[in-house]
């Protein structure tokens, strides 16, 4: 299975892409939303593991433009913001 990880934080994406691999995952790695954008365009990708807090596009204008375009791939949305409200 093919993974696009879209995670600007240096650690945490190490970390997943070290635990995805020993897991036998092929992952592709983005630290920016403008770069997971251009990956995911690709539609190359099982599924695509998308942080909303990135720089130069947040991940939400990434999957909308990703949608636009076309690209189904199953998204799995990630957060480090805490409200409820923000969540839904």
């Amino acid at each position: 299975m093919r993974l696009l990880l879209v995670e600007d934080e240096e650690g945490f994406g190490e970390a997943l892409c070290a635990s995805l691999k020993l897991e036998h995952y092929i992952t592709d790695w983005a630290k920016d939303g403008e770069e997971g954008l251009s990956l995911g365009l690709s539609d190359v990708y099982d599924v695509i593991i998308l942080d909303i807090m990135l720089p130069v596009m947040n991940g939400l204008e990434v999957l909308q433009s990703l949608r636009k375009q076309g690209i189904h791939t199953p998204v799995l949305l990630l957060t480090a913001k805490s409200e409820i409200e923000d969540k839904i």
